[in-house]
């Protein structure tokens, strides 16, 4: 089984390395960012790609979103998402890419029987999901966005659904247009609100406040 493995750390790369050899892996390439996963992936075409979903250069969610376009490109190419922490949206969006994905705590890939479990079901076009993590979707999946606004994000939304422009909310709150225009794309982010062409984000986000 040919293996891309991507992970900032070194000592963790170097570490998570040799689990994959005593699983009888062939690790093909080691790399440091989401890029260079890529190109990876790319020169070498391997069966999966092993990946962390922080890494350079703002160390957010580079890593999902280098395993988002290898499933566009490569869409043969299985991915193990390895994470420390459990990341409802990035679990999401790694399962809406289809069959042969999984996401581990690394915590888990010290179990070298796990780790090859993983490995043999995403190659499989398996899906392997670590039980904390489907607690998380589970959870997140009955919860409304609009419950993870603060108060303040909540005031500034309400005054949207009044119809009322930016200038006239930082008046109402006593609040800077600046600090308006940060709530408000606060909003949009925990709304899931991209943007796009087709919709109104301000529109969609009032439907949400009235749908709660």
């Amino acid at each position: 089984m040919r293996v891309v493995v991507a992970e900032d750390s070194l000592l963790l790369r170097e570490g998570l390395v040799r689990l994959l050899d005593e699983a009888g892996a062939e690790v093909v390439a080691a790399v440091g960012d989401g890029r260079a996963l890529v190109t990876a992936v790319q020169e070498h075409r391997p069966a999966v790609a092993v990946v962390d979903v922080r890494m350079p250069p703002s160390f957010t969610d580079e890593g999902l979103r280098a395993a988002l376009e290898i499933r566009r490109e490569w869409p043969g190419t299985a991915i193990l998402v390895l994470s420390q922490y459990v990341e409802e949206s990035y679990a999401a969006d790694l399962l809406a890419a289809g069959g042969g994905v999984g996401y581990l705590l690394k915590d888990r890939v010290s179990r070298l029987a796990e780790l090859s479990d993983a490995l043999e079901r995403v190659v499989a076009g398996g899906t392997v999901l670590d039980p904390e993590v489907v607690s998380a979707l589970l959870t997140h999946r009955r919860r409304d966005p609009v419950d993870s606004l603060t108060p303040r994000e909540r005031e500034v939304l309400g005054l949207m659904a009044e119809g009322r422009t930016n200038t006239a909310i930082g008046r109402d709150l006593v609040i800077t247009q600046g600090a308006v225009e940060k709530h408000i794309s606060s909003i949009f982010t925990k709304l899931g609100l991209a943007p796009s062409g087709d919709d109104h984000r301000r529109v969609m986000a009032v439907l949400a406040w009235l749908r709660a």
